[in-house]
């Protein structure tokens, strides 16, 4: 799917909200202002005011005008009532139907003859609410969906393609292909995923990946489309475009998790369902009940018609989605991508949290200290050849640190005659004729090539180990550096008494070394991603909710086994499949925000909920009128479920500070 249809899909459903925002707009004013001459004509009204403003077919003047309410005001929910009667399941617009459907023909009757006191202001004066209500509802709906909205709208429509001589044009965005050349400007949007090949400037990606500072882009680098070229000009080849683009996948994400019902939404629905029949039972009973005691009709009618406006689920149906909504999205504009509501909600109760060592805890800007040959005919810019052979292939945050010492020696290297990346334990190709291994400690015992030295590097550092026809022929050490974020992150797991674990393929010395400074319950070294699965499954046999943090590619076993998988990363990588929370900003701390914006969100559906139900409970029994000294009127009943509403909706709103605070 090209990005020009996304963009039309999202522009599609964007301009539906806007029509049905327009549409219950609409109908809500104009039912408001037929309300004014419905109530001007209502006996009950004019004896309330002590006045008489009969006049010779006065009651089919408001029989008219309260028709056009009906049909007009009223289509909305006699359209929902088709549609849940056609699926089998009758909710909250059937029974708004059903209240205002009974109060229209009970009131039309009587204008023809049938004897008792017609309420067509109650019908006028519940549609205007019920379309208020709805209007609040598909606003605040409207307002969750923001992000997505926005992040849309970051790409821009235009490209400069650079042509065969150096000349430019100007093209869609959808025209582009992998592999074209363009030119972004200063002070314009990169029009797609791609890698610098000329040129030197700053890009602000704030927006996609949580950076709040520009990051400077050289040749090599990769940009992320949509970000913004801030100084010089920029030649970048298309690397990404459609549906494949970071931007589309990352719509698409956020996209799906706002779609993707709850746990609790499920319980929502549920009793959504159950309320309605309890309703629908409360009605008849009432209607019934009143008619043997022997009651007028109209009073019995009334009744009934008031129990079920009371009843009407309405701030149950918005209670858990509009908090899902708002939660995805204001997660979204952190950098904290859900691809599964579930898991999100279960970050309330983790108990523990194992980190990943390198690009997590530590940042993962690896600079070689040491490289040694361990073969008398090896030289170290043999290693070096050996491993820049290979390591240009993969995009490992240690293979850049090689690289990037390839570069400084000026070395050669030589010709790679195929390439394999070793999930989670390292890569291998065949060069000048030779397969060559490269791996850590882990990857070695898994050869069983026995090596000690007695150093096995210190602090944060790491010992890259070159095998060349099974052959231990050199390694490597690289250091890294602990995050400055780790360590909050680490203060407040602990303040919240979860145990902070780290598992990494790294050597006891460095992972003992990061796991002191940060003095985490405990760490797991030399270990291969099934290691880092069975290691959860220990834990969750110990009763521990475990939330698991890796690279999402890497870590795929045991991203799948724990409770909770978060992926780390940022870029064209943050899609990880296997993970349940994508961090585009690779921060530790934002694992400690996940955890408080998933107790804030789950409180949120919680107090909804209750709200919503316990407004229910207290409400139905007086609707009924068998408590004398308390009859609550349709019009009132109606008020009240608005006001219901409102209350949830404005509750779900205050998730935005809880983010803000989580942070």
């Amino acid at each position: 799917m090209e990005h020009h249809n996304h963009s039309n899909s999202n522009n599609k459903h964007e301009g539906n909200h806007d029509h049905m925002l327009d549409n219950f707009k609409k109908r809500f004013w104009v039912s408001i202002l037929l309300t004014v001459p419905i109530l001007f004509h209502s006996k009950m009204v004019q004896g309330w005011l002590g006045v008489d403003f009969g006049y010779s077919g006065d009651g089919y003047v408001l029989f008219v005008i309260s028709s056009v309410v009906y049909f007009y005001g009223g289509w909305p929910f006699l359209k929902g009532l088709i549609s849940e009667v056609r699926k089998g399941k009758p909710a909250m617009m059937t029974l708004i139907s059903l209240a205002i459907t009974v109060a229209y023909g009970y009131s039309s009757a009587t204008v023809f003859g049938l004897e008792g006191k017609g309420f067509f202001w109650e019908l006028a004066t519940l549609i205007d609410l019920m379309l208020l209500g709805h209007w609040i509802e598909m606003k605040s709906v409207m307002g969750a969906s923001g992000a997505l909205d926005e992040l849309a709208k970051l790409m821009p429509s235009e490209a400069h393609l650079l042509k065969d001589h150096g000349e430019t044009e100007e093209v869609k965005i959808t025209d582009l292909k992998i592999g074209d050349l363009v030119l972004v400007k200063p002070g314009e949007k990169i029009p797609a995923d791609g890698k610098v090949v000329d040129g030197s400037s700053y890009v602000n990606e704030a927006m996609l990946t949580g950076e709040s500072k520009p990051v400077k882009k050289e040749k090599d680098d990769e940009v992320v489309g949509g970000g913004i070229n801030e100084r010089g000009s920029l030649k970048v080849e298309v690397k990404g475009v459609g549906e494949e683009a970071y931007l589309s996948r990352v719509i698409g994400m956020v996209k799906s998790a706002q779609e993707t019902k709850s746990k609790t939404q499920n319980l929502a629905d549920k009793a959504a369902g159950w309320l309605f029949y309890i309703s629908l039972g409360a009605g008849l009973i009432t209607l019934a009940t009143w008619l043997v005691i022997g009651k007028d009709f109209d009073f019995a009618l009334e009744r009934m018609v008031t129990v079920m406006i009371i009843a009407c689920p309405h701030a149950l149906g918005l209670a858990i989605p509009l908090v899902s909504a708002i939660s995805t999205s204001a997660s979204a504009k952190q950098g904290l991508l859900i691809r599964n509501r579930t898991a999100f909600e279960k970050s309330r109760n983790v108990s523990m949290v194992i980190f990943d060592k390198t690009g997590t805890l530590t940042v993962g800007d690896f600079a070689v200290r040491e490289i040694k040959a361990l073969k008398d005919d090896y030289e170290e810019e043999d290693i070096l050849k050996l491993v820049g052979a290979i390591e240009q292939e993969s995009e490992h945050p240690i293979a850049s640190g090689i690289m990037k010492k390839v570069k400084e020696e000026g070395i050669k290297v030589p010709e790679l005659e195929s390439f394999e990346n070793i999930t989670g334990e390292g890569v291998k190709g065949v060069v000048n004729g030779k397969e060559v291994k490269i791996g850590g400690p882990g990857f070695l015992k898994k050869l069983k090539i026995d090596y000690k030295d007695g150093d096995n590097g210190e602090g944060a550092e790491t010992k890259v180990f070159v095998v060349e026809e099974s052959k231990l022929v050199g390694y490597l050490t690289l250091s890294d550096q602990i995050r400055e974020s780790s360590q909050k992150a680490v203060n407040y797991l602990k303040e919240q008494k979860i145990k902070v674990l780290m598992a990494t393929g790294d050597n006891e010395a460095s992972a003992k070394s990061v796991s002191d400074q940060l003095e985490l319950d405990g760490y797991f070294s030399e270990v291969l991603p099934e290691d880092k699965k069975e290691i959860i499954q220990n834990c969750q046999k110990e009763g521990e909710v475990v939330l698991m943090t890796g690279d999402g590619v890497n870590d795929a076993p045991a991203l799948a086994q724990a409770d909770i998988g978060v992926a780390i990363g940022s870029g064209t990588d943050v899609a990880a499949e296997t993970a349940d929370i994508v961090l585009v900003n690779s921060n530790p701390r934002d694992i400690s925000i996940i955890i408080e914006f998933g107790k804030s969100t789950y409180n949120k559906m919680v107090q909804n909920l209750f709200w919503a139900t316990a407004y229910n409970a207290i409400a139905l029994p007086l609707a009924t009128g068998f408590v004398t000294s308390l009859v609550i009127s349709p019009a009132l009943g109606a008020v009240l479920m608005s006001l219901s509403t409102v209350v949830v909706a404005l509750n779900a709103q205050l998730l935005k500070k809880s983010l803000n605070r989580a942070e």
